[in-house]
């Protein structure tokens, strides 16, 4: 309002003066409202849960970066052969069959565009990064939008810029990025309830960087709990895969003794598998109760299967010898709420 009736105001003062008496509208819908991203980012982004209906993936197919890794390296004391550089691990005594890794990549990407999901597979980058495939680990992905992680791992530095400019492109939002001296992978970020998410602190994730994420998602209305795993276990995704809205795969080795229990405090049914099918966990969820889970777990196949749990089997074994499953070969990038 005008006091001084006799004093010429500037012209974009008193345009801007419709906004206080009312006549154009502010913005009152929260960020997460679907109608709101939908009309300003093109879509809904994001994923309130780990369980909802897939509807787009982020993807990156092996390539020349593989060329690389020298299998005459091999230490059976570790288990896998390393480069004095720092720059890649492998862990078998023989070489990488690319066309093998490929053939089961694109198989992937078949498999998931067979069920209606959209696809982004994102090129091979420039350089040694034969861990940049798995995708999973250089962001999270909430409802809403992205949150860029930031990769422990000298020989993974270079991922998050890379996938950061991947999803601006597509026109994602990005809601944060992890800074300073924290350390989040994707792979150890789980989505409980749409309310509830877990966190893994490990030698790879950090407390520092659990605080930071905690600090951008309680923005969006998500709480974050920290689950330390034991020993040299990197990622969550080792430990625990939601299948279903009320049930989950779990580690028996790897869990913390109180996790069942969180679990079963937000309905959600512990199911165990085997010792001796470590990539069992990292499956990948479809749909509520519909699981993309690899060959290298038939026990677990069978033990789903009889529970009503209905689960398609993808041939991935060429991938797992490079460290990571059909869960770190794709990040969701959109799902629908359950």
């Amino acid at each position: 309002m005008n006091s001084h009736p006799d004093r010429q105001l500037p012209a974009e003062i008193t345009s801007d003066s419709a906004f206080v008496q009312g006549r154009v509208p502010l913005g009152q819908a929260a960020f997460t409202d679907e109608e709101e991203l939908r009309s300003v980012w093109g879509q809904a982004w994001g994923a309130s849960t780990d369980v909802g209906t897939l509807r787009r993936v982020l993807l990156r197919r092996p390539g020349r970066e593989f060329n690389e890794i020298d299998a005459g390296r091999w230490d059976s004391e570790l288990g896998a052969a390393f480069d004095p550089a720092g720059r890649w691990y492998w862990k078998r005594p023989e070489a990488p069959d690319l066309a093998k890794m490929q053939a089961q990549h694109d198989n992937l990407v078949a498999t998931l565009q067979s069920f209606g999901v959209t696809t982004d597979v994102l090129q091979p980058l420039d350089g040694v990064f034969t861990k940049s495939i798995y995708t999973r680990d250089p962001l999270i992905t909430v409802k809403g939008g992205a949150v860029i992680a930031r990769l422990a791992p000298s020989m993974r530095r270079g991922e998050e810029a890379s996938v950061t400019k991947a999803v601006a492109s597509l026109g994602m939002p990005i809601l944060g990025t992890i800074g300073g001296r924290g350390f989040v992978e994707g792979g150890s970020f789980a989505k409980i309830t749409p309310k509830l998410a877990l966190f893994g602190t490990s030698i790879r994730c950090n407390q520092e960087g659990g605080t930071q994420l905690a600090d951008i998602l309680r923005h969006f209305g998500v709480e974050v709990v920290t689950v330390p795993l034991s020993g040299f276990e990197f990622h969550l995704d080792g430990t625990l895969a939601m299948i279903d809205t009320d049930r989950a795969l779990v580690s028996p080795e790897s869990a913390p003794y109180w996790l069942p229990d969180l679990l079963r405090e937000h309905g959600i049914q512990p199911i165990w598998v085997p010792v001796s099918e470590p990539w069992a966990v990292n499956c990948l969820t479809i749909s509520p109760g519909h699981v993309l889970l690899s060959s290298s777990a038939p026990r677990i196949a069978e033990t789903l299967d009889a529970i009503g749990v209905k689960v398609t089997v993808i041939d991935y074994d060429a991938v797992e010898a490079n460290g990571g499953g059909v869960h770190c070969s794709t990040m969701e990038l959109l799902r629908d709420d359950v």
